[in-house]
């Protein structure tokens, strides 16, 4: 094989794995902020929930 080739293919390569590498990290901070609105989510509605069925008798204390 002749060197100048092997050297192109090397680079098209690497730029193959830097394009993959950004698509991922891209899809991995995509995720993250997908995860803190769940967590953030179903803890108001847990909040809410709580303050739903909170007894009566404490809001009768003077």
């Amino acid at each position: 094989m002749r060197p100048e080739l092997h050297l192109t293919l090397h680079h098209v390569r690497a730029a193959e794995l830097c394009a993959e590498a950004e698509a991922y990290r891209l899809a991995a901070v995509a995720r993250s902020h997908r995860d803190l609105r769940t967590r953030l989510g179903w803890t108001l509605v847990e909040v809410g929930l709580r303050l739903a069925t909170a007894p009566k008798a404490a809001a009768a204390i003077p």
